[in-house]
């Protein structure tokens, strides 16, 4: 793991091995079915993507997260698990993808009104590369709406200073700070605007207190010359 803004030193990893370390985490872990602050992040990230919107869900997994905001939309799933495509398939009825995101999004340019990438950027050795992909299939104006967790949280500093580890997913490369978060959003997005969440103790201090951080953007306009 590494914090996001030093270049992580990781191997390549062949696709075909990816999806079958991350079906192996996936079934092993129980994580089909379950999403961290399900309904509370369902639930903004619904009311930020709309409807009648174009919607390209980068790491959909099974469709846990998805089906806030499946109805009303024309959702593209892309997951790297196929056990978990199959199950947002026969759940939702969306058009779902294999895909590595690790080396691109492989959609058509400007084809997408939003980008939901909940979850996912902790788990990409480069993600900044990632938004340049977001920026390019995203249209005019799009948005890109996700999370990631709140990895500078109290909870987690006081365990840094217990020399306790931090972080068990062994599938996190980075770690995020919302500053940190802010500052690889603002690479390629504008109105950039940050909401944490999944604490009872949250009206006490949200950035220290808030599990997971809520995130969405809109698309930079290109800059005009002479």
């Amino acid at each position: 793991m590494t914090l996001i803004g030093r270049l992580p030193i990781i191997p390549a990893v062949e696709p075909e091995t990816l999806a079958s370390l991350y079906e192996s985490h996936h079934a092993r872990g129980d994580k089909y079915g379950f999403i961290f602050a399900g309904r509370s992040r369902g639930e903004l990230l619904a009311g930020w993507i709309g409807t009648g919107r174009d919607v390209l869900d980068v790491g959909c997994r099974d469709g846990s997260l998805t089906q806030f905001y499946a109805t009303g939309n024309r959702v593209t799933g892309l997951d790297v698990d196929r056990q978990a495509l199959a199950r947002c398939q026969a759940a939702l009825g969306i058009t779902t993808r294999w895909c590595d995101v690790t080396t691109g999004l492989a959609q058509p340019d400007t084809a997408f009104d939003v980008v939901c990438v909940a979850e996912i950027l902790e788990h990409i050795p480069f993600p900044d590369r990632l938004m340049s992909e977001i920026a390019r299939v995203l249209r005019p104006g799009g948005v890109v709406v996700g999370s990631v967790p709140n990895a500078f949280r109290l909870k987690n500093r006081l365990r840094f200073l217990a020399g306790r580890e931090v972080e068990s997913d062994p599938t996190h490369l980075h770690w995020y700070s919302p500053r940190a978060l802010h500052q690889l959003l603002a690479s390629h997005f504008d109105a950039i605007d940050l909401r944490f969440l999944a604490s009872r103790w949250l009206w006490l201090h949200p950035r220290l207190m808030g599990h997971d951080i809520c995130f969405r953007g809109a698309k930079r306009a290109p800059q005009k010359f002479g």
